[in-house]
Order: structure tokens, then sequence, then C-alpha cells
């Protein structure tokens, strides 16, 4: 998130020199109603025991987006929670009823990852658009570690840069609601010790849902396709996310994606 400016949170300046274009801690403290020193606190990270009221005043006061309202709130119930925080596992298994749904999902590339982007299934279609990630001989398969340490991601991604900064901001939210997930931390360690770009993205501190958008892709065997897609959090299996990739019908994305579906079937059928 860029540094809020003091005209962007309604203060009015008089003359001065600023050595910075963001806020002042100081004025931070004021508009979310708080003492400097308090602020400073929660600015260090001491999250423990700050009341609801406090954490939605400091999201008023720095004009946080959704995702950052529900970051803050989840680093500061990891501070006070620790022991419930341990206890949360995020599923690891897709079942068989959602096997199911996403194998029904004809026309559609579908496939189930969890909040380290770990891929964990997928429908026909789905496997044969993610073929480069699914290719990776590291496992499980992921998406952020496909993004970040295979060279065929940056042409595999038309917008990478956007992809990998989406990526990141996603794993940091996750980090937030689980700071303890293993996993999650090892994954972490690895993309900052192997990748530059991972190392800078991670220190910037974004934090971002993703749920609905246009991706460009460029496959390998079929060419570029511009696929809408939309990430639906399956509820009852904390932690996992099934992601549809559609193309406009009547287009050529549309004929590139059954095209795509044409080549991958046979392969299915002779498994």
């Amino acid at each position: 998130m860029p540094a809020l400016t003091p005209e962007q949170a309604g203060l009015t300046l008089y003359g001065g020199n600023r050595r910075v274009s963001g806020l002042r801690r100081e004025e931070v403290a004021m508009l979310a109603g708080v003492s400097v020193d308090y602020y400073t606190r929660l600015e260090r990270g001491n999250l423990g025991g700050v009341s609801e009221s406090v954490l939605e005043s400091l999201a008023r006061a720095l004009k946080l987006d959704e995702a950052e309202r529900a970051h803050l709130f989840d680093l500061a119930r990891a501070a006070t929670n620790t022991s419930a925080v341990r206890r949360r596992t995020p599923a690891q298994r897709v079942r068989p009823p959602i096997q199911r749904i996403v194998d029904s999902m004809v026309g559609t590339a579908a496939w189930v990852r969890n909040g380290r982007m770990d891929f964990l299934a997928a429908n026909t279609l789905g496997a044969a658009l993610f073929a480069p990630v699914l290719d990776s001989p590291a496992r499980p398969a992921n998406t952020a570690r496909f993004a970040f340490l295979d060279p065929r991601a940056r042409e595999f991604y038309g917008d990478w840069a956007r992809t990998s900064e989406d990526i990141v901001a996603m794993l940091r939210a996750e980090a937030g609601r689980n700071p303890y997930d293993k996993p999650l931390t090892d994954l972490v360690g690895e993309l900052s010790t192997r990748s530059d770009e991972f190392r800078t993205r991670w220190a910037a501190h974004d934090v971002r849902f993703h749920r609905t958008g246009t991706k460009r892709i460029h496959h390998p065997v079929v060419g570029t396709m511009h696929l809408a897609y939309e990430a639906m959090e399956i509820t009852a299996d904390e932690g996992l996310t099934l992601l549809a990739y559609t193309a406009e019908p009547g287009t050529p994305d549309a004929d590139a994606l059954a095209l795509l579906a044409s080549w991958a079937a046979p392969e299915t059928a002779d498994r």
C-alpha cells in the first residue's frame, strides 16, 4: 500500500518542509484517537490485547482496504490468542465430493489450492492449463514456487510482474491468518533465499485478496489466452479455494481453450 499522504487523510498543512510524504507517527495517532506512545507500540508489532475499537480506528485513519483491514485484525488475533492460532491447520486434502464438483465443470479450467498456493486438485482442463506448474519436479506443485523459481513462468504469465505481486500479497495475508504454519514459513524462507524478486516484494508487506479478474496466459500448446477467473472459498474446508477460469464465448480465447480441452482429453483417456 502506498504511503498515505496528509491530504489523503484529510489533514490541512500550513507551511514547513516535510522529510517524508507519508503521515507522521503523531498524525496517525491523532487520527486514530490514541497516544503517540501507544501507537508506537502498535507500530512495532505489539498488538496483543488491542481492542477491536482501536483496530477499527487505525483502519479508518490509515484508510485500509478490505484486505489490509483483515490482515491487521489477523495479526492482532494471532498476538492475542497464540494457543488458538497454533491449533488452526489449513486443510490439505480435497474431499471426493469437491473433486466431483471440479470434474463436472466441463469447459471450465478448475483447480483447488490452499493458502500456501499448493496445487491440490484439478479437472482435466485445469491440469492442462497449468501443465507447466504441474511439470515442476518440486512437490507439492506450488504456483508461488513456479512463479519465482521456474524460468518458464515469465512467459507463461503474460503479466508476470502483476501476478508475482498478487502471489506475494496473498502469501503475506495467509501468514497473518496462520503465523504458525511451518510449511508456509518454510516456503517463504525458500523463496526469500532463492529469489531476489520475491524477497523485495515480501519486504513491502502488501496484502491483497484474489477473488476475481482476468489473466493473460501464454500456454505452450495453444498460445496466448485472456481468461476470466473467479476464486471461491470452500467454506466447509478451511483454507481451501476453488478457482475457475473461463473464456468469453465466441472469442479466439474460447477457441484456444476448447482446443486445449481437446488436446488434453486423449491423454486422460490413455491413462
